[in-house]
């Protein structure tokens, strides 16, 4: 009797056992969330819905602006209706999971893998020196009994802060390992966050998770729902996917390669061939920090600003190791505004019509640049008969870039080409969202109102210059 019920227990354990990996590897078999509704939560909360479309206001704290339809999973909560976090009906292990998120000025959510371990989702925007507390942190241990300042521990702060502005979307790739335990229960090996891309850049690489972080609504377990933070702020999520943990990715252990990396601080800017994706080459490069943490690259060969990015400065490794290729790359999460170098003022008979491909028989001749205290240029060059200054500075507190275009001379029917993307909204007067809420152009004064034209199957903004012409590219 006693040797059948030891049997008939151990067969039970496993048939448990195996019910709740089945249902625990759903999120990892299943390819992400269509949705359409919120079929795929456990008892959602009145702050959450699905949308069509949303859009958040740079002056409003914690508003985010819903368009009726689906494929978007909104979170609103307000003084009336408190927040909650939400859990999926499937649980995961060992993942990789991706998505895009939106947050409202001041926002603040969180990722929370298997409900216990907080990836910090945040308003960011324009910080330098970012915590474990700040967009993409994985957040503190916490300890009550500890002294006051001392509660919080472990965590990890991002490498660089390559968040974006509230209302554009961020992309965010987690590659997690599960804790792993033994037939008692025990633990035997900890939690890894093997790595964090945000925005298309590294922010954690191999980081062990010695248990829970602050939040967490359990202990740890080989299997748990994902969790999304609710109670805090509004935010938006789509494009949730889900992927398995391959054993390529789950043996990582760090970069043990040697960039070459340019320090702000030492070098300014720096001249260069850059690759621009999809491509194209720019051979007469130059590009340009900022002790803000956001810098540019401009074409000196058609007086065009052709890629912004935010977080840290420069790899040159392509340039400098061995025999080099003269190519630098930026290292922070970098917004292209073409895919092939093209003048930035084009003379039109009208606004619809075609852009020029080069400056041949416009009489471009750049006249190279000056630079300020910080060794930080203003460019100039002739083109229609006049010099034309074009002057980009990072704007304070590192939330982007102004631009000023100014023509020496009057010239008729000069329009300067400002961005060129697959969708351009005018979201509030003077304030256009690109590229699928990537990035936000800014005109404060402008006496003819921007053109959205097609082109190329793309959409083109394009302003007539009167002999000034004053903008911000906010990202």
């Amino acid at each position: 009797m006693k040797l059948n019920y030891l049997r008939f227990g151990t067969t039970a354990f496993v048939w448990l056992l195996g019910t709740a990996l089945v249902s625990g590897q759903q999120l990892a078999d299943q390819s992400g969330f269509d949705l359409k509704d919120l079929s795929s939560f456990k008892d959602p909360g009145k702050t959450w819905s699905v949308a069509g479309g949303v859009t958040a206001n740079l002056n409003e704290t914690n508003v985010l602006n819903v368009t009726k339809g689906t494929g978007i999973l909104v979170n609103l909560p307000s003084k009336k209706t408190h927040g909650t976090d939400l859990l999926t009906l499937g649980s995961h292990g060992d993942i990789v999971l991706d998505l895009d998120y939106m947050i409202s000025k001041g926002g603040n959510s969180g990722i929370y893998l298997q409900g216990v371990y907080e990836i910090q989702l945040e308003d960011s925007w324009g910080m330098i020196n970012t915590s474990a507390a700040n967009n993409g942190g994985i957040y503190q241990r916490w300890d009550d009994s500890k002294p006051e300042g001392r509660k919080g521990y472990e965590g990890s702060a991002p490498r660089q802060n390559v968040s974006r502005a509230p209302g554009l979307w961020q992309h965010i790739k987690i590659a997690f390992q599960a804790p792993k335990f033994d037939g008692s229960g025990k633990k035997t090996e900890n939690a890894r966050v093997i790595s964090i891309e945000l925005n298309g850049v590294l922010i954690h690489d191999n980081v062990e998770l010695s248990g829970v972080t602050r939040g967490a609504n359990g202990e740890e377990k080989p299997l748990a729902p994902l969790r999304l933070q609710g109670d805090h702020g509004a935010v938006a999520f789509k494009n949730i996917k889900f992927s398995k943990l391959t054993a390529d990715a789950s043996n990582r252990r760090g970069d043990n390669t040697n960039p070459i990396y340019i320090d702000v601080n030492t070098t300014p800017n720096i001249r260069s061939f850059v690759d621009i994706p999809g491509g194209s080459k720019v051979v007469h490069a130059i590009s340009v920090s900022s002790p803000v943490q956001v810098h540019y690259s401009y074409d000196l060969d058609n007086g065009s600003l052709f890629q912004i990015w935010r977080g840290d400065f420069v790899d040159a490794t392509p340039m400098w190791h061995e025999r080099g290729n003269g190519t630098s790359r930026p290292r922070g999460s970098t917004t292209v505004f073409t895919k092939k170098p093209v003048p930035a003022l084009s003379k039109l008979a009208d606004a619809q019509a075609a852009w020029l491909a080069d400056t041949t028989g416009t009489g471009f001749k750049t006249k190279g640049y000056t630079v300020d205290a910080q060794d930080r240029p203003t460019f100039h060059y002739n083109m229609y008969g006049t010099t034309v200054t074009d002057a980009i500075k990072a704007i304070d507190g590192g939330q982007g870039i102004s631009r000023t275009i100014s023509l020496a001379a009057p010239v008729d029917n000069v329009y300067a080409l400002i961005a060129d993307g697959t969708s351009i909204e005018e979201v509030s007067k003077g304030l256009y969202v690109i590229d699928g809420q990537s990035f936000y152009l800014k005109f404060d004064d402008v006496k003819d109102k921007p053109v959205i034209r097609d082109a190329n199957g793309n959409k083109q903004l394009v302003v007539f210059v009167r002999g000034k012409l004053n903008y911000s590219i906010l990202l």
